[in-house]
């Protein structure tokens, strides 16, 4: 992980080496520009100040050319490199502008003897770089999302040998170390943990607000902190394998990457470079048509060009683009792809896989019923003794039942334990025979199976029976139950005008039921994984733009199917290659919250590119010179004024985004 600690530093760095420079040429020429200002004989005459020295026009000149060559060389260096990659854009304008300006000057104080643009140079100047210093700031106040994510990391951890504790350096752990994580300390690896008991914040790595209180075996990501208790973990992903790490590539890639909006931005500020330059040699042609001075057709020509540069509009995506990914990122959002983060503000229909996405995927007793004037508590600690050498997931949810009811630490020995295949499991508890098993055993047995069992399964519940002593003792339903979370999540989704779709390769009835508590009219049952993806397709032939939430294993062909795939649950596993986005936390309510974002995200760009390509097409005409006539004209330093106001507008405009509620 060093290694890509350092590249992501050094990245850094050079960000803010070239802000640093911005701000030294700045207050270099800006020094500059006051004694250009005090010397002007244009100034002098506005203000009435008279100051006067020796050979002044070419003390003007020396400083003038100062200004120009260091306070102006970044745009002169990036004209050149960009009339060499034949990609005219920003720096070009700037370029072109500058260098006009400073060469009528040499000519009209070597030779013409007119008057020169020494203070409009240097002012035109030092705005240029007062807004390129601006703009600096914003970009590296946006790509803080990666240092911040960086900054979850501790630099050393608590390694366990042979008993003894020591510390090492947090990117020399491996898989299969043993480090301990104590109360107030942020978690250095990936791994599982192995002893101990604590609540743990992992609000910065998936979005959930509320601690989650971690024992044995249960799984604990790099970055998240221990609030209380000390945990004893095993670690199972360090260095750049880790969970963090990859959010941290996931980020750097989705900020590179370019949407559909930012390739439309990049094609106008291509024209707008072109038609600057056009029409900044119209406008000087034109007023020396008219029979202007050279020297007023070459201001408004300098003036056309500074205030077309399309800077706003260069920064008007990438800027969103980063806050947008930071955001996402610090909500347990990973974009993957960024083009499929832009269609989510079209999508009109979400499929969900059912199981581990509205429901929890696992089972749970929710009926028990005991048959007779029997005792509850000693009917179920005798199925749960059983059960407990099971390693059926029935008879693990039949376990955990007890167990929360406290019954498990009552538990008696097993003697003579079998599995029955395809029927269930038997054994003897205390001297009872007890049975847990299916309706094919009551109905080779001759028991009655009891209308309660009907009722269960109508309403999608998987039925169980205990049967002690050859009578039968109790009826258990057993559901895969739906997360109190998915409830909100699909009234959100229809509140937004979407449709929500519910898929899933269990039993009509049980997807009938499911569908009904969530308040879903359209869903698909006993569907294969590979069917996952005809069913997707057969949406987006009805002319759906269509969002498949799946857990990314099973629903893969699916994912890829749809217009957008999203992997939602993934913890630590960031490295889906089918989904395009993944939510790192289980929570479907995620999905709104994607599908918000991505609304808001693609207004604030909509914002951007109007303002940034609106104020042209007031601001060309005015620098043109339209209102001459009338007595209006603006000067170069006025225009670069605009220019920088309208980037500095922009940048504020993409850090008004805010994560959806």
């Amino acid at each position: 992980m060093s290694s890509h600690h350092d590249k992501r530093g050094r990245a850094h760095d050079h960000h803010r080496h070239m802000m640093e420079d911005f701000k030294r040429r700045l207050l270099i020429s800006t020094a500059l520009t006051v004694p250009i200002l005090i010397l002007s004989p244009s100034i002098q005459q506005w203000s009435g100040l008279r100051v006067g020295i020796p050979a002044a026009r070419y003390v003007l000149l020396a400083l003038a050319t100062v200004v120009y060559g260091y306070g102006g060389y970044p745009f002169l260096t990036g004209m050149l490199t960009e009339i060499r990659n034949k990609l005219p854009g920003m720096m070009t304008l700037i370029g072109v502008a500058l260098t006009t300006a400073f060469a009528y000057s040499v000519y009209a104080v070597l030779g013409s003897g007119a008057r020169p643009f020494f203070w409009e140079l240097a002012t035109l100047t030092d705005v240029m770089l007062l807004g390129h210093w601006i703009e600096m700031k914003s970009v590296l106040g946006a790509s803080r999302a990666l240092e911040k994510i960086a900054e979850l990391i501790p630099k050393t951890a608590h390694r366990l040998i042979d008993g003894v504790l020591e510390d090492v350096p947090a990117d020399e752990l491996v898989p299969g170390d043993i480090i301990v994580v104590r109360p107030g300390e942020r978690v250095p690896a990936d791994g599982f943990v192995v002893s101990g008991e604590a609540h743990v914040d992992e609000s910065l790595i998936t979005g959930e607000s509320r601690p989650v209180k971690k024992s044995a075996g249960d799984e604990v990501v790099s970055g998240s902190l221990v609030l209380s208790g000390s945990l004893t973990l095993k670690v199972s992903k360090a260095g750049h394998d880790t969970y963090i790490a990859q959010v941290m590539r996931l980020v750097k890639e989705a900020m590179a990457s370019k949407t559909r909006t930012q390739d439309l931005a990049d094609r106008v500020a291509k024209w707008l470079t072109i038609i600057a330059l056009v029409a900044g040699s119209v406008t000087a042609s034109a007023w020396v048509w008219l029979g202007y001075p050279l020297a007023f057709a070459i201001e408004r020509a300098v003036t056309v060009m500074v205030i077309t540069c399309p800077h706003a509009l260069g920064l008007a995506i990438p800027l969103v683009v980063a806050k947008s990914t930071a955001i996402a990122a610090s909500s347990g959002v990973l974009i993957r792809r960024r083009q499929a983060f832009e269609a989510v503000k079209d999508i009109d229909t979400v499929v969900f896989d059912k199981t581990g996405t509205l429901t929890k995927g696992v089972f749970e007793v929710t009926e028990f019923i005991v048959l007779g004037n029997r005792d509850e508590n000693e009917i179920l600690g005798l199925i749960a003794s059983v059960e407990s050498r099971s390693e059926h997931p029935i008879a693990d949810a039949i376990v955990r039942y007890a167990a929360a009811k406290g019954i498990m630490a009552k538990a008696e020995a097993v003697e003579d334990f079998e599995s029955i295949p395809g029927k269930g499991v038997r054994g003897l508890v205390g001297g009872h025979e007890v049975l847990v098993v299916g309706e094919n055993y009551l109905r080779d047995a001759g028991i009655k199976v009891p209308d309660v069992a009907g009722e269960l399964g109508r309403r999608g519940a998987t039925v169980v029976y205990a049967v002690i002593d050859g009578s039968l003792a109790a009826v258990i339903g057993l559901s895969d139950v739906i997360r109190p979370e998915a409830v909100e999540a699909v009234k959100e989704l229809k509140q937004m005008g979407i449709a929500v779709v519910m898929i899933t390769g269990d039993s009509e009835a049980t997807a009938s039921w499911v569908a009904r508590e969530l308040g879903i009219e359209k869903f698909y049952a006993r569907v294969l994984p590979h069917q996952k993806a005809d069913a997707v397709k057969k949406l987006k032939e009805e002319g759906r733009k269509v969002a498949m939430v799946g857990d990314g294993v099973n629903d893969a062909p699916a994912l890829v199917a749809a217009d957008v795939g999203i992997a939602i649950g993934a913890g630590t596993d960031v490295a889906i290659e089918s989904a395009d986005i993944i939510l790192a936390s289980d929570d479907p309510r995620g999905v709104p919250k994607v599908v918000k974002l991505a609304r808001s995200t693609y207004k604030k760009m909509v914002q951007n590119l109007v303002w940034a390509t609106g104020y042209n097409s007031v601001a060309i005409p005015l620098a043109a010179g339209v209102l001459a006539p009338a007595g209006f004209i603006m000067p170069p330093a006025v225009g670069a004024l605009l220019m920088s106001i309208s980037t500095v507008i922009v940048a504020i405009n993409a850090q008004l985004l805010r994560p959806p509620c």
